[in-house]
């Protein structure tokens, strides 16, 4: 199961990205957008996502993917349980919700290079 340090080695390659901690939570940020978020007990995450493709992606895998609570369902938002995925995926993830977050320039970059 991926952890809070894999988070955190991938945000650290992430231009502009930077950990905060929120209410005891551990944030990562774009300025002052957030693109990452741990739940206290470091077992689930929630990262941005297209509000209008969410649906679509908690149906497709509902042991994978959660809606996030209802005050937050106004955000570009989903939740992942950290046992149900990959470091790949991890990978994967908290790159696309970074990208949401940057400069499409920005982000070109980073995938060209990385690549």
């Amino acid at each position: 199961m991926p952890t809070l340090d894999d988070v955190r080695a991938v945000a650290a390659r992430l231009d502009r990205a930077y950990e905060v901690f929120v209410r005891d939570r551990v944030k990562f940020r774009v300025g002052r957008i957030v693109f990452v978020a741990m739940s206290r007990d470091e077992r689930m995450m929630g990262f941005a996502f297209p509000k209008d493709e969410r649906a679509a992606l908690v149906a497709s895998e509902p042991a994978k993917f959660l809606l996030p609570r209802e005050r937050d369902m106004r955000y570009n938002w989903v939740v992942v349980r950290l046992d149900a995925i990959d470091q790949q995926e991890l990978r994967e993830l908290v790159e696309e919700a970074w990208a949401m977050c940057v400069p499409k320039k920005v982000s070109a970059t980073y995938f060209m290079l990385s690549s």
